[in-house]
């Protein structure tokens, strides 16, 4: 039997399914972690070792155990940042430092790195206390977004017109958040966008952009379709944010991922950013549109493998990536005055949108029940249009289009 070099994943679930198979196919043995033993990608790798991937520590003694040669994020923060710190403990390359990964991935840090780089984020302050909060939201216009530092995903985050409903935001926010500190910033309006770089010796070698989209749960990203709206000069303004903190930091080459509102006037304000790829197969989501391997090129960054031969290719084609939502849960009461109770059926596509389907990646189960319609996911699908009214049409309809049937 041959030798095959080692890598562990740091997760397993559908989102990560596009690196287990691009770092397969690159020759690597793939052991992946994490405590959701469910997860749909770990059937897709070669062994599984179920622990919490947020225990850094602990992942550091599993790489050591399996002897592996490289170590690579899955789509969370929490993933990522235990990535970093056992590559740095390690001397494996592909990744920035602990310390550097802190100032992308913690809000409230980048938050001053932004303004200290003159980049336009939200106006934003730390809060510490109930009195710190008190002096936040005194000195805030509203509405104002209150959020957990280090969570993604819409975790925690509520946006609030007064001060009551900014009180309740900051109990739930503090309920979870494992840090001892959490931020409150100023809504921005816009539209919302995301920009995914890919970083050779600190310049964007690869961009793809996209135009957000959201459902019921306004801080959790539904869907994404591409050719961004945005203007070129936007997106110009975007590449050279990216390279103005890429040699602040000197990050390594890699992923650089951003989410951003794009104001009236053009001004792309960013609002998360990360180093880790995004979810919900995102990267597959960009495979698809331009044609370039992504989940293959961001494996051979975090494996400290040359990525300079990445092309810069723009979006070819009309492309929608959709996660099929619920819009009731059990035990809630419907338009009509039933109560739901939950219960998922089927899911249907209408006729008008079959020849639009690419991929369809289904994992809902008949017979289950829906407890939270806010993050409950019945799969995601890929649609290629043949024009941007086609897209914009069939986009803004989606929800009508591709539904979930729930007794």
């Amino acid at each position: 039997m041959s030798f095959k070099k080692k890598m562990l994943l740091l997760g397993g679930s559908h989102a990560e399914i596009p690196l287990i198979q691009a770092a397969q196919s690159l020759g690597w043995y793939v052991i992946t972690t994490g405590n959701a033993r469910e997860g749909l990608g770990h059937p897709y790798a070669d062994k599984n070792i179920f622990a919490d991937f947020s225990d850094k520590d602990a992942m550091l003694e599993l790489a050591k155990s399996e002897g592996v040669q490289a170590v690579c994020s899955g789509c969370n923060d929490f993933a990522l940042l235990s990535t970093v710190y056992v590559c740095e403990k390690l001397g494996l390359p592909g990744h920035d430092s602990y310390a550097t990964s802190l100032k992308i991935h913690h809000k409230d840090k980048y938050r001053a790195l932004a303004t200290r780089l003159g980049i336009p984020t939200p106006r934003a302050l730390v809060v510490r206390s109930a009195a710190d909060f008190e002096t936040a939201i005194a000195q805030l216009t509203f509405p104002i977004i209150v959020k957990p530092v280090d969570l993604t995903g819409g975790k925690g985050i509520h946006r609030a017109a007064t001060a009551d409903e900014a009180r309740e935001a900051y109990k739930d926010a503090c309920s979870r958040t494992r840090q001892d500190h959490i931020v409150v910033e100023e809504f921005v309006q816009g539209s919302n966008h995301g920009f995914s770089a890919m970083l050779v010796k600190g310049k964007v070698a690869f961009a793809f952009a996209d135009n957000e989209q959201y459902y019921i749960n306004k801080y959790m990203v539904s869907g994404a379709n591409s050719p961004s709206t945005s203007s070129d000069k936007t997106l110009a303004m975007l590449r050279e944010y990216s390279e103005r903190i890429a040699r602040e930091l000197n990050l390594v080459d890699g992923i650089l991922h951003i989410q951003y509102i794009e104001r009236a006037d053009g001004t792309p304000v960013i609002i998360e950013i990360c180093r880790r790829p995004p979810g919900d197969l995102y990267i597959k989501f960009v495979k698809y549109a331009t044609g370039i391997d992504y989940p293959r090129f961001i494996v051979m960054a975090e494996t400290g493998e040359d990525i300079s031969g990445i092309a810069d290719v723009p979006t070819q084609g009309f492309w929608l990536r959709h996660c099929i939502m619920a819009d009731c849960q059990a035990g809630e009461r419907t338009a009509s005055g039933d109560i739901c109770e939950g219960i998922v059926r089927d899911v249907t596509f209408a006729s008008e949108i079959q020849g639009n389907i690419v991929e369809k990646f289904l994992w809902y189960k008949p017979g289950e029940k829906i407890d939270d319609k806010l993050l409950y996911k019945a799969g995601i699908v890929f649609f290629k249009f043949d024009s941007l009214a086609e897209m914009q049409d069939k986009t803004a309809r989606m929800t009508d289009l591709a539904k979930i049937i729930v007794e």
